[in-house]
């Protein structure tokens, strides 16, 4: 293995630089000559690809967004497009990949490897719903994120007595919605993997209300409904004042938490490690607080799974 590229592709996630950075430097530091591809799967099919070197990720580990940029192709999801990117790979002597980015990106990897080229995949989405591993990078700092502006919606909340319906991204999984909902004193949290009663919310939000309670957040995963539907059939049922607050684009952006600079690292020098061992076909992640690497392949056919005894805890506590 004397030459590897690195890709980041699909949605960004903060984090995602931290990650190039270790790949770039965990290479060299091994005499291995590191080559990003500009653009995601569509770069690679261009060939917008060019040698990395120290300086060139110096100071980003701080940096939200990848520095490599990303992109969505369909054209990459058909045999010709994939071929088109080994040929690029081919001729700029690219023996090895790093791919880092969400389920999309995994898939685009995977058939690299189905095809007979190694490639190591990085877990790098908000939307912490990548199997095989317990966080993704930039899950925290998304998570930061939506923290700060809940505790800003709750002081507008109790200061007009409203009820605030705040739909928060994370596809089809409810992670984020969870960990923002518990550690942001939440009411109620609604997340894809678990039904919900309208009737019980609509009661314990009265209950809350006869007791003194003047304001309520309730957190909705953008895989449930969105908040403007939700505070409709909300309002349908209660007279409270509700107002709604989607926070979009903003999750995805800022400069990374200190854990998932320190994640990106060890989960990006990781992937590298792999390539030079020869194994290619596999992906990183973290459990328990310690690296582990599976076939990238069999981990696409494995669901992403949620903590329910979190969710359990957040409804116990939210009486």
């Amino acid at each position: 293995m004397k030459r590897i590229g690195v890709l980041t592709s699909g949605g960004d996630s903060p984090g995602m630089n931290a990650a190039v950075r270790a790949v770039v430097r965990k290479g060299i530091y091994h005499d291995v000559e590191v080559y990003g591809i500009y653009g995601g799967y569509a770069g690679l099919m261009s060939g917008n690809i060019s040698k990395l070197e120290l300086g060139s990720v110096g100071d980003i580990i701080h940096r939200g967004g990848t520095f490599l940029f990303s992109a969505r192709s369909e054209e990459f999801k058909t045999k010709e497009g994939q071929q088109k990117g080994i040929e690029q790979l081919k001729k700029h002597g690219i023996d090895g990949l790093v791919v880092i980015g969400g389920d999309g990106s995994y898939r685009g990897a995977k058939a690299l490897t189905e095809q007979g080229f190694p490639c190591v995949g990085v877990p790098g989405t908000i939307d912490n719903d990548i199997p095989g591993t317990e966080f993704t990078i930039g899950f925290d700092t998304a998570l930061n994120t939506v923290i700060d502006a809940v505790d800003k919606i709750r002081d507008t909340a109790s200061s007009h007595e409203r009820t605030f319906v705040i739909e928060v991204m994370g596809r089809n999984a409810g992670d984020i919605a969870l960990w923002a909902g518990l550690s942001g004193g939440a009411e109620t949290i609604l997340i894809p993997e678990e039904n919900y009663d309208m009737n019980e919310i609509a009661a314990r939000l009265k209950k809350g209300h006869e007791r003194g309670k003047r304001h309520s957040i309730i957190i909705v995963a953008e895989g449930v409904m969105s908040g403007v539907e939700f505070a409709k059939q909300l309002q349908e049922m209660t007279d409270f004042d509700t107002r709604v607050t989607t926070l979009g684009h903003v999750q995805r952006g800022g400069s990374p938490t200190a854990f998932d600079r320190v994640l990106a690292s060890r989960l990006g020098a990781r992937a590298v490690e792999l390539l030079i061992e020869g194994r290619g076909g596999r992906a990183v992640g973290i459990e328990k607080n310690r690296l582990v690497d599976y076939d990238i392949i069999e981990a696409l056919a494995k669901p992403h799974t949620l903590d329910m005894n979190l969710y359990k805890l957040s409804k116990e506590l939210s009486i």
